[in-house]
């Protein structure tokens, strides 16, 4: 598949430069790059690579988070703080990625991006220490946090006429490295003879083979495109300036900025608590811990055929709310299979999880949605993911302390529950067909 996509971007690349010519690998009249074919394979490789190590600093953990607790002697609290870390990093580094990428250049700052994580997981399990263990994740998710913001950018300066095939091929594979992570931590582990620190730290080596592609980048410190004329929000996207007599958008205004940040915030709570916990849940209900990492796998690969099914679907419709409610239900019944019969009905549990977890897709498609000019859309973009990252922050935190102090998984599903009917309902009004433009300017 990468060797029909680089072929297809040499093609493109050369056709955009038969049209305007220009030296290979600097800009030319469409915003792209030209590039030799070897060239672009190897970005082609970079970007997958770099997508795949996007996600298992956070699921193999979740896998083992039980060794991970005992070797340590961490409490639930505790436990759920770790839990909380990825929003917190991902809200506070993903800030300083485009003006970093400004003075280094956005190749240079993936690569050292892939460094962070790569000697994260590899310092983290032998670190010594809950604190020490803390530090070295937030150093993995700091690298995650930086490229993710990256990513968007890079598919956009290198492949202009091809966003759609490329932002699809990095999201599959993000969307496989959460998986694989979840599925296989625990028998690797089990092959390493059961030693936790031995099955979290694997997953250096795949940061380690994603730097290399990379290297080649990392001299190219100029371009990041639309940087020069446009502020870069802290998510990647482009905050247009205002034009002459055109104040910016005061997005706060908007009813439907704050909803969508509201079920932005929400979906990612329940994405991290599914992440953190839910093979914990598994496992305390008697479910095999390698039964369990296969279940948070299903979970999360099912965001690989549906990330590309609810967006077409959702600009088909007036109004997505029909959607949110969909997704809504299929949560609720996943948390009562959990409460009720978590071992008996795993499978069916997992799935229908996974396709609650699809509200992260609808949420971007419905941000490009409710916006009429770009301008608009990167700021309700900007404003609705950094507001919905803080949001999310408490809710696995709140999982580990119920889990603690009540001894079991009641409270906690109950919990997890409760949060789908606001989110339910703040998505139906984020899905109703109007724009931020219209609510911020009207008095």
């Amino acid at each position: 598949m990468m060797g029909f996509m680089a072929r297809e971007e040499t093609r493109t690349l050369t056709s955009t430069t038969a049209r305007t010519p220009a030296a290979p690998g600097h800009r030319n009249a469409t915003g792209g790059y030209t590039a030799s074919a070897w060239r672009t394979r190897l970005l082609v490789v970079g970007i997958v690579l770099a997508a795949l190590n996007l996600r298992p600093a956070i699921t193999s953990l979740g896998a083992l988070l039980e060794e991970v607790r005992d070797g340590l002697g961490m409490s639930g609290s505790v436990a759920g703080l770790l839990t909380s870390v990825p929003p917190l990093c991902f809200a506070v580094f993903g800030v300083t990625a485009p003006r970093l990428a400004r003075r280094f250049g956005a190749g240079a700052v993936v690569c050292a991006g892939m460094v962070a994580i790569g000697t994260g997981l590899l310092i983290r399990p032998y670190a010594g220490g809950t604190a020490a263990f803390l530090a070295t994740t937030a150093l993995a998710l700091m690298g995650i946090a930086v490229s993710n913001v990256l990513m968007p950018v890079i598919v956009k300066r290198w492949f202009p006429d091809r966003v759609g095939s490329m932002t699809g091929l990095y999201s599959m594979a993000l969307a496989m490295g959460t998986a694989t992570a979840a599925a296989v931590t625990v028998p690797l582990t089990d092959a390493l003879g059961g030693n936790w620190q031995s099955g979290l730290a694997l997953w250096a080596a795949l940061a380690a083979a994603a730097v290399l592609p990379w290297i080649p980048f990392v001299r190219e410190r100029r371009g990041a495109p639309a940087e020069s004329a446009a502020a870069r929000d802290g998510d990647g996207s482009v905050r247009a300036p205002a034009g002459p007599g055109k104040p910016p958008l005061r997005i706060t205004r908007s009813r439907t900025a704050w909803a969508l940040a509201v079920f932005f915030g929400l979906q990612a709570t329940a994405a991290y608590i599914t992440m953190g916990w839910m093979a914990q849940i598994f496992r305390d209900a008697g479910v095999p811990a390698g039964t369990a990492g296969l279940l948070l796998a299903v979970t999360m690969v099912m965001g690989v055929p549906l990330a590309f099914v609810i967006p077409r679907l959702a600009t088909r419709l007036p109004h997505q709310g029909p959607i949110v409610l969909a997704l809504g239900v299929s949560g609720l019944v996943g948390y009562a299979g959990l409460y009720l019969a978590p071992a008996a009905g795993a499978w069916a549990w997992a799935v229908l999880l996974g396709v609650a977890n699809c509200a992260f897709p609808l949420a971007l498609t419905m941000v490009g949605m409710r916006a009429r000019t770009s301008a608009g859309v990167a700021q309700l973009s900007a404003f609705a993911q950094s507001t919905g990252y803080l949001i999310s922050i408490p809710g696995p935190l709140l999982v580990g302390v119920l889990y603690q102090h009540s001894g079991g998984w009641g409270l906690p599903i109950a919990l997890m529950a409760g949060l789908m009917i606001p989110q339910m309902a703040v998505g139906v009004l984020a899905g109703r067909d109007r724009t931020v433009e219209d609510e911020a300017t009207a008095r």
